[in-house]
């Protein structure tokens, strides 16, 4: 009464043998322990106990950006003084509720894409620049001047 089921049974109907009970244990030992390893660190990797150790290593570019990914405990939208002050206090930056993240007006888009514009035509008037200078550079070279 004190087993809930037979063990032996059970390894008859998966088709082991008697003697094989001994391997059978081992090999259940084996997958407890791996499953509870690899549990273990996948809690540590979520919650980060230690603060200093992580097992995923982030590139540099991640690691300047993560202020923006911090998770962000947002108050409870029905609590209307903790929602306010969330909102005060600088909320979400970036997002729709954050002071912060509210775009002013549409000029600043327009201004925004000639800036894009106007750099990119900078880009594209060097880059024909150097490519012409290349050019006259390896002319003269291969008429025998010499260009340092």
């Amino acid at each position: 009464m004190a087993r809930a089921f037979d063990v032996r049974k059970l390894i008859k109907k998966l088709g082991f043998e008697k003697g094989d009970i001994y391997f059978v244990k081992q090999m259940g030992k084996a997958l407890l322990c791996t499953y509870a390893i690899f549990g273990l660190a996948w809690w540590c990797n979520e919650t980060n106990v230690f603060g200093w150790w992580n097992i995923q290593i982030r590139p540099k570019e991640e690691r300047e950006m993560a202020h923006l990914y911090e998770r962000i405990r947002y108050p409870y939208p029905g609590d209307k003084e903790a929602f306010d002050e969330f909102v005060k206090s600088g909320g979400a930056i970036g997002t729709t509720i954050g002071p912060k993240g509210f775009i002013d007006s549409d000029n600043d888009t327009e201004t925004l894409q000639k800036q894009l514009q106007s750099q990119k035509f900078e880009q594209e008037a060097q880059k024909l620049w150097f490519r012409m200078r290349n050019e006259v550079i390896q002319e003269l070279q291969e008429k025998g001047f010499d260009i340092e």
